[in-house]
């Protein structure tokens, strides 16, 4: 945090006419969170970098994206833009993470040094609706969005396993096919089952349409995200939100559009391990738990804990074809990509949850119930399978970067293009009156 604070007041240093550097909020934690705004255009770009604590690629990609603007006047003077660089959205989440960001980047290292917080602490999301916001970091975003009334905000994502994909709450024809070419060109692979997106709309390979948000219940909320969030909020202003998100190890699989050889025996596999696995993590939580009541920052590490718990058994069944799930929806047809993508999430869920366990415990300097060897045993038996299934392969942060700065370079220009077109013809729907909340549409 502090070196990405500190490289962006050297380049205002050096850049003191286009660049300007503002604080626009301060985290839970006193953090200042930092506005880099470049260029003197009467229309605005915003670019939100660290929206989840473990999700750090963002801050090297809108550094990057500033060199680019900076070397380009196509991209500012010449399209009457300004580009708005939010450095960081969660600063003391993010600082949590620094226990991995220098290394070695092992698929182990970065699980026993995982931290984001609980869903109620994630400051995109609105639980409550926007006028209920609790977090600091929360309102600062809403304030600018409603102060900059961006035509296009980027929201950087990292995806810790899998492929990059993008989601849009306005389709952007012809982003798709960007996404493709330089996707290939970077070697990055594109998920074209992304379990964020299985329910959603498809707007061309790897790119998702996301749903007007709607009010539901904490489960919901953490595994569907078309929940009130930041990404809506300025849709009022005509805004077009694209979710960037760039694989840290990328697995070929997940661009596999074929159809799978048995979809059923796949899906069954798939929830028997979710299941199994959530059990041998309660197993260890129930050990543990009577001991951390007195633990410094327990509360803070069980909450995602227990979003995590929530949440497994649930999803088990939605993806068993043999359990009536009651209210769940069916499941879309599926690809190869899409049960991928499955096992690959099943595997996530269970490995930051054991994760943060080891963590916490660490955390306490004493193991009396000797749960370090259980969690250690499980952390390294799922992450060899991740590289031994799905051949998961590091992705140097350069490329991670570089393909995001050219995913936001593409929407840019698509979004500048459309919003002409919609300033010239009147189109409706994109006016600046208050808007209904998406989920009561």
């Amino acid at each position: 945090m502090d070196e990405l604070s500190s490289r962006a007041a050297a380049l205002v240093a050096d850049h003191p006419r286009e660049a300007r550097l503002r604080r626009i909020g301060t985290s839970r934690a006193g953090d200042p969170m930092w506005l880099l705004s470049i260029g003197h255009g009467s229309r605005h770009a915003l670019v939100v970098a660290g929206p989840h604590a473990n999700e750090p690629v963002g801050g090297a990609t809108v550094l990057r994206l500033a060199d680019r603007v900076l070397a380009d006047p196509r991209l500012t003077e010449d399209a009457d833009v300004t580009w708005n660089l939010l450095l960081c959205l969660d600063p003391d989440g993010s600082r949590r993470n620094e226990g991995w960001l220098a290394g070695p980047y092992t698929l182990g290292h970065y699980f026993r040094n995982f931290f984001r917080p609980g869903f109620l602490e994630q400051p995109e999301w609105l639980p409550d609706g926007a006028d209920a916001v609790a977090l600091p970091e929360t309102r600062a975003l809403l304030d600018l969005q409603d102060e900059l009334r961006p035509f296009l905000q980027c929201s950087l994502h990292g995806v810790d396993v899998g492929g990059g994909f993008v989601e849009l709450t306005h389709d952007l024809p012809g982003l798709a096919q960007r996404i493709a070419h330089t996707a290939s060109r970077l070697g990055i692979p594109r998920e074209l089952g992304a379990y964020d997106a299985l329910y959603w709309p498809t707007l061309g390979p790897a790119v998702y349409r996301v749903p007007p948000p709607r009010r539901g219940d904490l489960a919901a909320a953490i595994t569907e995200a078309a929940v009130e969030s930041t990404w809506f909020h300025p849709y009022r202003h005509g805004t077009v939100t694209a979710i960037v998100e760039a694989p840290m190890w990328g697995v070929a699989a997940v661009q596999d559009g074929a159809a799978p050889a048995d979809r059923d025996a796949a899906l069954r596999a798939v929830s028997r391990t979710l299941r199994h696995d959530t059990g041998l993590l309660e197993e260890v939580l129930a050990r543990i738990r009577p001991r951390l009541s007195a633990a410094p920052d327990a509360a803070r590490l069980l909450a995602p804990v227990d979003d995590y718990l929530l949440v497994c058994p649930g999803l088990a069944d939605a993806w068993d074809p043999g359990t009536d799930a009651g209210s769940a929806r069916p499941l879309p047809p599926l690809s190869t990509a899409h049960l991928a993508a499955l096992r690959i999430a099943g595997r996530r869920l269970v490995l930051r949850t054991a994760g943060l366990l080891h963590r916490l415990l660490r955390g306490t300097g004493h193991d009396p119930a000797g749960a370090l060897p259980d969690l250690d045993r499980l952390i390294d038996t799922w992450c060899a399978d991740y590289h031994g299934t799905f051949h998961a392969r590091w992705i140097p942060v350069a490329r991670q970067a570089e393909y995001q700065t050219r995913v936001v370079l593409s929407a840019f220009e698509l979004a500048h293009r459309h919003a002409r077109v919609r300033a010239r013809s009147g189109e409706s729907g994109w006016g600046a009156e208050a808007a209904v909340p998406m989920y009561r549409e």
